[in-house]
């Protein structure tokens, strides 16, 4: 008689995002091993909660701040314990106006711990329990910001470009154990990130998100943008000559 399959175990940072419950959410009713990191303990522990009663296997919530490091071994080590196999979908960022940051540079800081060098030091850490096991998935969520500095937002954007290069290194890297690593790349998403924001068009819901996530898992893509048409769009700005592109405010 053949044993049960091994579960799968979503470790989700910065769940506590919009896209992140969104697919805490799916992920629980898929029937997976959940463990949500984030800054709001409180709030995590509802998430779990919720998830729980959804159909997640297990569901559990850790405090985890992408600019404190120290924090991050203990959770390793944690999972160092576990069976399942281990999955890592990487929601953390912090988007402040540019403006906020041109009146106030040291902000610049924050955006590139949360949006980039934090959940690098954590996949690093994370990165050689995943070979050693040979199998799973990480999911790093960027942003289409990434792919051209945009006078609007090119500080968060250029966070998101480092994360983006840092992961199509660490995917060369594990994919030759057996793990693969995803790039995702959003457009404009309804999040309490983007409320206010002037010129947003063309805006995906959460759970769209969530779901094309899902969907790039099973299909093993490398890069996603999501929604589909965002490759489109970000082709365009990026063939626009420069000396056009910097009169432009897009």
């Amino acid at each position: 008689m053949q044993g049960s399959p091994t579960p799968n175990k979503w470790i989700i940072l910065g769940a506590t995002s919009a896209i992140a419950r969104a697919f805490a959410r799916q992920c629980a009713e898929q029937g997976a091993s959940l463990l949500l990191l984030g800054r709001d303990l409180p709030e995590l522990k509802r998430i779990a909660a919720d998830c729980a009663v959804r159909g997640a296997l297990d569901a559990q919530a850790m405090a985890l701040d992408a600019r404190k490091p120290g924090q991050f071994q203990a959770i390793i080590e944690r999972l160092k314990t576990s069976s399942d196999i281990l999955n890592a979908a990487v929601f953390v960022g912090s988007m402040p106006e540019q403006a906020a940051i041109d009146a106030d540079p040291g902000l610049i800081d924050g955006v590139v711990q949360d949006s980039f060098t934090g959940p690098a030091r954590f996949l690093h850490l994370l990165a050689p329990l995943l070979e050693e096991r040979g199998k799973g998935t990480i999911i790093g969520v960027g942003s289409v910001a990434g792919d051209r500095g945009r006078v609007g937002n090119y500080v968060y954007g250029a966070a998101k470009a480092g994360f983006a290069t840092y992961l199509s290194g660490l995917r060369n890297r594990l994919g030759r154990k057996g793990v693969h690593v995803i790039t995702v790349k959003p457009g404009f998403v309804d999040t309490s990130m983007t409320w206010g924001i002037e010129g947003m068009f063309l805006v995906a819901s959460p759970e769209d998100i969530a779901a094309s996530l899902h969907k790039a898992v099973v299909k093993k893509r490398n890069v996603v943008y999501t929604p589909f048409f965002w490759r489109y769009i970000m082709l365009i700005i990026r063939l626009i000559p420069e000396f056009i592109f910097k009169k432009l405010s897009i």
